[in-house]
Order: structure tokens, then C-alpha cells, then sequence
């Protein structure tokens, strides 16, 4: 496994950072169990969470299953660089949802008790809370630091113009403000290339991709589809037939290199400068070991080129749409 750091910060992660939405409503606790301790096995330091996941059975199910592994010991927390969020809601209660320094602590602290620790390694703002001033944030998150319950901020589906804003901010009262954002991004969706990926470059900030793989689309869908293991369906299926041609020549480029389509995605955002770690979310065993194979999969400069060519990305604003 190969390690790097988590922005600006001195906090060394894994280039793959290990996903557990699944766990739960998806995948049964001892197989999550077992796909955690594989992933420790293999190197993976980095697990990412969030309070509202496990939300099929109970929102904070996910967290508690993190925190019953945990509780086995043999170091298991201390080898881990943990990550959750805040900001969904977790009740009906009115106070119970975003970015409110009420919900910041009350939130932290149920966190705490499900994950079974007594810190969070990173705490991301799962979204933008456009109704509750930054100086608020900011101070409940520095009050949390002094009482050693989190050690670095984070955010998650923010805008370049919110990164700025918040680092600004930050900056403002001597604080380290975010050290990484969460973004949905891969070959398909490349939108945050704009504006998102410069300001957090420019802020110090490293690049966590989630949905890598574009719900499945980059993972050999067609071929799948061809030997009637899978077929996409609902909103998949449409992006499907809209960007088939493009995945055709991916899945063409991929048996050329002599590699899976799906390790093929996960290496190309590797190879992106901006990137920390792309988030997999793996439901089964077989899918963590996938999702493993990638970081050995290197790129030149020509297969990196071809890539741009197969899915074309953009510009820097305001080059992208202006001169």
C-alpha cells in the first residue's frame, strides 16, 4: 500500500480510503467485519463514515458497526485514521440536522458513543449549511479541538466559492480550517476539475472521490451486460445509453492495457494530482480485493492522454467557458 498525506496536514493515509455506506443495509456485519480487517491487512488506514449511514435499518447503524469492531481491540482503532460527518438529519427534532453549533456538539457526541472512541480522526461537513454563519461553525469546531474530541475539519459536496469562504474564515480566527473535501468525481463526472479542485488546491486541501466508479458504469457494465451477470437499471441505465459509445472504447482501452475497467478508473484518479484518496465502498470481499488491485496499476503519460480523449474533462474557470 502506498501512503500519502491528507492535504496540507501531517496526517499520513492510504491511497485508498475504505468506504463502509454498505455496512448494514447492504453487507451483514460479519462480512463487514471481515472486509475491515482485510482492508487493515492490506494497508488501508483510512476508513470514511457518516452519522446518517445505515439509514435502510437505523441512521448511526453503520457508525455502531465500526464502533463493535473497534471494540474488538488488537489495535484496530489506533491503526485506523477514522472519518465521519455531520450535517444529515437524525430524528425529527428541529435542532437535529446540519451545521448549527447545537448540532455540531450534540452530533460529535452521539458519533463518539456509536464508533466506541473517544476522538474522530477527521469530522466533514457532509454538506453546506448556507443558514448557519461560518463563525459559528468555526467555533464550535475549535471548542471540539481544545477538547481533543476531533483533530482535523473537513468538508464534503462543497462548491470552490464555499471552500474559499470557509478557509477565509478559518484563516480569520488563527484556525487550520479544512484539510480536505469530499467530492463526487471519476471519468464520467469530472465537474469539479472548474473551480472545486483549484480552490482546494489553492486552499491545501487533498481530494477524497466518492462513487469512483460511477455507481458500476466504470466497472466493465458492459461486458457485464454482455454475459447477463448485470444489467443497468433506473437512472444508471440512462446514463448508460447516453455515454455508452465512450464506455465501449474505455472497456476497448482497458483489455488493451491488460487490466480491469474498474482498476483502470480507481488508477486514473490516483494518477490526478489533487487526489488523496478515492473512496471505495466495497459490499462484498471479492469487491475490496477489486478495488486493491488498482494500486499497481500505473499510467503513462499515453494511456493518461487517451483517457482525456475516451472522457473529456474541462478547464480551469474561467478558462473552461471564457477566455
Amino acid at each position: 500500500m502506498e501512503y500519502t498525506h491528507l492535504g496540507r496536514s501531517g496526517l499520513s493515509v492510504s491511497r485508498l480510503c475504505l468506504g463502509t455506506m454498505n455496512f448494514g443495509p447492504e453487507t451483514d456485519e460479519p462480512t463487514s467485519f471481515g472486509i475491515m480487517d482485510a482492508a487493515r491487512a492490506a494497508g488501508i488506514n483510512f476508513f470514511d463514515t457518516a452519522n446518517v449511514y445505515g439509514s435502510k435499518l437505523s441512521r448511526g447503524a453503520t457508525e455502531s458497526i465500526l464502533g463493535r469492531w473497534f471494540a474488538q481491540g488488537g489495535a484496530r482503532r489506533e491503526d485506523t485514521v477514522l472519518a465521519t460527518k455531520v450535517f444529515g438529519t437524525m430524528s425529527d427534532r428541529p435542532n437535529d440536522g446540519k451545521l448549527s453549533a447545537l448540532n455540531i456538539r450534540r452530533s460529535l457526541d452521539e458519533s463518539l458513543k456509536r464508533l466506541q472512541t473517544d476522538h474522530i480522526d477527521l469530522f466533514q461537513f457532509h454538506h453546506v449549511d448556507r443558514d448557519t454563519p461560518w463563525d459559528e461553525i468555526w467555533q464550535a469546531m475549535e471548542t471540539a479541538v481544545a477538547q481533543g474530541k476531533i483533530l482535523y475539519a473537513g468538508s464534503s459536496n462543497f462548491a470552490g466559492w464555499h471552500i474559499a469562504t470557509a478557509q477565509a474564515e478559518a484563516r480569520k480566527r488563527n484556525f487550520t480550517g479544512l484539510v480536505s473535501e469530499q467530492s463526487l468525481y471519476n471519468l464520467l463526472k469530472r465537474d469539479i476539475e472548474r473551480e472545486v479542485i483549484p480552490a482546494a488546491q489553492a486552499n491545501g486541501m487533498g481530494i477524497l472521490p466518492w462513487s469512483p466508479l460511477e455507481g458500476g458504469l466504470l466497472g466493465g457494465v458492459l461486458r457485464k451486460e454482455r454475459d447477463g451477470s448485470r444489467r443497468a437499471s433506473g437512472a444508471n441505465a440512462e446514463k448508460l445509453e447516453k455515454n455508452r459509445d465512450a464506455i465501449g472504447a474505455y472497456e476497448d482501452f482497458a483489455a488493451e492495457l491488460g487490466t480491469e475497467p474498474g482498476d483502470l478508473g480507481l488508477a486514473w484518479l490516483m494518477h490526478q494530482k489533487a487526489v488523496t484518496a478515492p473512496i471505495i465502498g466495497p459490499r462484498t470481499m471479492d469487491q475490496l480485493e477489486a478495488g486493491l488491485r488498482a494500486v499497481d496499476v500505473k499510467l503513462d503519460q499515453a494511456a493518461l492522454t487517451r483517457l482525456d480523449e475516451i472522457f473529456p474533462g474541462y478547464k480551469t474557470a474561467p478558462e473552461d467557458y471564457a477566455w
